[in-house]
C-alpha cells in the first residue's frame, strides 16, 4: 500500500502487482508508481490514493489503495447497485413512481432536515416535490447529474444498510454506507460514508465483470455511468472520445473519480483515483486527470493528445 502526501510524504509502502499474462510488466508497473507518486507530490497538501486494475493484462496497482477517504458522491454506486437488487428481487420496479419530498431524518437522533437546492449539482428535480418520480429517473440523475434529491429519495426505499451490505457482498467490505446527504448532525458527530479505492474499484470490476447483477442490470448501470456528465478528472486526462463509465465524488477539499475507462480493440481498464486536501477543485481535478493520463499512456502505449 502508498498512501501519498504532497511535498510532505509520509512512509510510503508500495503495492505493485501483476497477473500472469502481465508477469513481465513489473518493472514498467513499479515505474508507473513512481511517476504518479511523484505527481501527487508536486501538489502541496495533497493527499491520494490510486487504484489501478487492467482487465486486458491483468496488471494491478495500488497507491494508498486501503486507506478511508470520506466516500462524497462515489456512495451512490452502492445506492445504485442496490436499488436495482431490489427490482431484481421484486420489491421494487423502474418504472414505480416514488413521491418525492424533501424532508429527511437524521441517523444520529432523528432531527428532520432538508437538502439546500443550491449545494446540489442537480436542481431540476427539486421543482418537483410533491410528484411522484420513477425509480429509474431518480437512479439515473442521481449517477449522471450526482442529484442529492435523487439520492436521499432512493435510500429512504432501499435504505443506507441495504446499499452497504450490498457492497460488503461484493467483496468492498471497507466502504460504509451509513446516511444520506447533507445530514449535518451525523457529519458533526463523524458518522460519514467512507471508502477506499479498493473498493470502489472492487465495485466497478464486478459491474464490468457482469457477476454484480443480472444481464439487464448491468447493462443499465453502464449505461447509466458512461452518460456521466461531470468529465473533468478521470476523461480529461484521455484522447477524446474515449468512452469512460464512471461516478465523481466532491465535498469541501474532497475530489475523487472512479472509472471504467474503454480503450479500443481491447479489454476496458478500472481506475480509481481519492483525493483530499485540495481546496480549488480544478486544481484537485487537473491532478486526477494528470494521473489518469499516466495510466492511460501506460495501459495503451499511446500519449493522449487533447
Amino acid at each position: 500500500m502508498i498512501f501519498c502526501r504532497g511535498v510532505t510524504a509520509v512512509t510510503i509502502l508500495l503495492a505493485v502487482s501483476a497477473g500472469p499474462v502481465a508477469a513481465q510488466r513489473g518493472p514498467a508497473l513499479t515505474a508507473l508508481r513512481e511517476r504518479i507518486v511523484q505527481r501527487i507530490a508536486q501538489q502541496a497538501g495533497a493527499e491520494a490514493a490510486v487504484s489501478y486494475r487492467d482487465l486486458a493484462t491483468g496488471d494491478s496497482l495500488d497507491i494508498g489503495a486501503d486507506v478511508d477517504f470520506h466516500a462524497a458522491s462515489t456512495m451512490k454506486i452502492p445506492v445504485m447497485l442496490e436499488t436495482l437488487r431490489s427490482t431484481e428481487a421484486g420489491r421494487l420496479s423502474l418504472d414505480q413512481g416514488i413521491l418525492l419530498v424533501n424532508r429527511f431524518h437524521s441517523i444520529t437522533d432523528g432531527s428532520p432536515y432538508s437538502l439546500d437546492v443550491g449545494g446540489d449539482s442537480d436542481s431540476s428535480l427539486y421543482a418537483r416535490v410533491g410528484e411522484r418520480v420513477p425509480v429509474r429517473e431518480l437512479m439515473e440523475l442521481m449517477i449522471t447529474r450526482s442529484s442529492n434529491l435523487a439520492t436521499n429519495a432512493l435510500i429512504a426505499v432501499v435504505g443506507a444498510e441495504q446499499a452497504n451490505a450490498s457492497a460488503h457482498a461484493l467483496g468492498a467490505r471497507r466502504i460504509r454506507v451509513l446516511r444520506g446527504v447533507e445530514d449535518g448532525n451525523a457529519f458533526a458527530a463523524g458518522r460519514n460514508n467512507t471508502t477506499t479505492s479498493s473498493d470502489l474499484a472492487v465495485l466497478l470490476q464486478r459491474i464490468e465483470g457482469g457477476d454484480a447483477l443480472g444481464t439487464s442490470s448491468t447493462t443499465l448501470m453502464k449505461q447509466i455511468l458512461l452518460r456521466q456528465e461531470f468529465n473533468d478528472e478521470i476523461p480529461a486526462g484521455l484522447p477524446p472520445g474515449i468512452p469512460v463509465a464512471h461516478k465523481t465524488g466532491s465535498i469541501t477539499a474532497t475530489l475523487h473519480d472512479a472509472a471504467v475507462v474503454y480503450p479500443p480493440g481491447r479489454a476496458p481498464y478500472v481506475l480509481v483515483v481519492l483525493t483530499r486536501g485540495i481546496t480549488d477543485g480544478k486544481v484537485a481535478a487537473t491532478l486526477i486527470a494528470d494521473v489518469s493520463r499516466l495510466v492511460w499512456q501506460f495501459a495503451t502505449g499511446i500519449a493522449p493528445q487533447r
